[in-house]
């Protein structure tokens, strides 16, 4: 080979070498890309697909008993079965809200306390049944388990927080029972039951006080 053509050969070696360096540069650069979009579309969609009725919340929880092992606050409970990476199932009230407790990260609020304490003297420790809305979203915002549960006697948790005056109708989201909380609710006002007997307007949650401007005369 002369010494023309081996110079020849090693130009073009070097760009063979250059090329492949940069397209496996560039190959790289792309896949990091594509993974960061993917990861970042999974996080995104993550609050979306937890608002969707999932069948095998159905089968898992639907109808079926459970021992209360922590009540969080007066509409927040959890059972003693797995859920994901945690121990326990947390469990969010349909159709109600309570009052904050002192442990919430927006303070305590008017009568949090005692619908805590309400909503423990009543199932911390006991059995009970786990009822989802068919048809209706399994979970919350933020991943809890929306459910009506059923106390020992046959009651629902749900209905007892707000006939006896220790919850709000929840109205920002519907579900089966709707109207029928919606009137328990206003018969527990009606009767000064509860936190319904000297609750101001400013101790009502905001969402509250925006949907209902003549809740309280005071």
């Amino acid at each position: 080979m002369s010494r023309k053509t081996k110079k020849h050969f090693y130009a073009m070696s070097r760009r063979r070498r250059n090329f492949l360096f940069a397209f496996v540069i560039l190959l790289l650069a792309l896949v990091t890309v594509l993974d960061r979009a993917v990861h970042t579309a999974r996080r995104e969609s993550a609050p979306v697909a937890a608002n969707l009725s999932n069948p095998v919340d159905l089968r898992k929880y639907h109808g079926k008993s459970f021992l209360v092992v922590k009540v969080v606050d007066g509409d927040t409970i959890d059972i003693n079965i797995p859920d994901a990476n945690y121990p326990h199932t947390r469990i969010r009230l349909w159709g109600v809200d309570t009052p904050e407790t002192e442990k919430s990260p927006g303070g305590e609020m008017y009568f949090g306390n005692e619908a805590s304490e309400f909503t423990k003297n009543l199932v911390l420790g006991k059995t009970v049944a786990v009822y989802l809305d068919e048809g209706n979203n399994t979970r919350g915002k933020y991943g809890r388990l929306l459910a009506y549960v059923q106390l020992p006697n046959g009651r629902y948790l749900n209905e007892l927080l707000l006939s006896e005056g220790y919850a709000y109708a929840d109205l920002r989201f519907d579900h089966s029972f709707y109207n029928k909380y919606k009137l328990l609710e206003s018969s527990a006002r009606s009767l000064n039951k509860g936190l319904w007997k000297e609750a101001a307007r400013e101790e009502l949650p905001s969402w509250l006080q925006r949907g209902k401007p003549d809740l309280l005369n005071k």
